[in-house]
């Protein structure tokens, strides 16, 4: 079975898509409707939030009870840094298909708010709660990700499109030490996904290789999971080009845990 471990669905309505502006060809509605004709050979998702409301979430978690078992897990949103976020969470973890929260680290102003003291109640509520956390961050954010990790051992995440790595611009060095870094001293996850959109136009999977190859030796097959980060793939690729570079640049005898076993495993169904 393979797993998209990370796409997005949308209602451009409801207005909280700050990042969505209307010059992106993007800019309009997307729901599962749109996906299920490119899925091929995917047989189960992880649906995560692309707006930071609660009614995102709420939005996300009705599209997954909708979804005739396609979608197994949601990555909802919450307000880590409010008062009142640990009784939230746990409200929230009462729905047995959220599966984590995600704050949208990249659209934060305070490089450091992830460590601030304010945000940690809420972290350790997450791992009360069973919850895991995505992590959006910019290669700006890797040197504070051990930190976290010392700080909540005990709660699983995942580290959202590797960390978008600069790959158009040839920014190798630092995002790689920073990744390893992560992958030594940390037990947390990391998602192969957000690539296309990071690389040059005209990218050829060549171009993604010596960040895949890093990506593969640091975490190795077992803490590392595809997705198609969908329906923002579509700006850089189609679904499944995607799929089928990925499956190019992956070993073949490491596909049954990237594209399948490591997500199911990490999220839990």
């Amino acid at each position: 079975m393979i797993v998209d471990a990370h796409h997005h669905v949308w209602q451009i309505a409801r207005g909280d898509y700050g990042w969505l502006t209307p010059d992106l060809p993007i800019c309009r509605d997307y729901g599962l409707a749109d996906l299920r004709p490119l899925l091929g050979p995917v047989r189960a998702t992880v649906l995560v939030q692309a707006a930071p409301t609660e009614a995102e979430t709420a939005f996300l978690l009705a599209t997954a009870r909708q979804s005739a078992g396609l979608v197994r897990g949601v990555v909802g949103w919450t307000d880590l840094a409010a008062a009142d976020a640990p009784g939230r969470i746990a409200e929230l973890a009462d729905d047995g298909l959220l599966k984590g929260l995600r704050p949208m680290l990249q659209d934060i102003a305070d490089r450091n708010w992830i460590i601030r003291p304010a945000v940690q109640p809420g972290l350790r509520a997450m791992a009360a709660a069973g919850l895991r956390l995505d992590v959006l961050a910019k290669p700006a954010h890797l040197p504070l990700m051990t930190t976290v990790a010392a700080r909540h051992p005990d709660l699983p995440c995942v580290l959202d499109h590797a960390g978008k790595p600069a790959i158009a611009a040839g920014e190798f060095v630092a995002w790689a030490h920073d990744i390893r870094l992560i992958a030594r001293e940390t037990n947390w996850c990391c998602k192969l996904s957000g690539l296309v959109t990071e690389a040059a136009p005209g990218w050829t999977a060549e171009d993604l290789r010596r960040t895949t190859d890093h990506l593969l030796d640091c975490f190795g097959p077992a803490r590392l999971m595809w997705g198609s980060d969908w329906p923002v793939v579509t700006l850089a690729s189609s679904y499944q080009q995607w799929l089928a570079t990925a499956q190019d640049l992956v070993p073949a005898a490491l596909h049954p845990a990237v594209f399948g076993a490591t997500a199911a495993r990490f999220y839990g169904f």
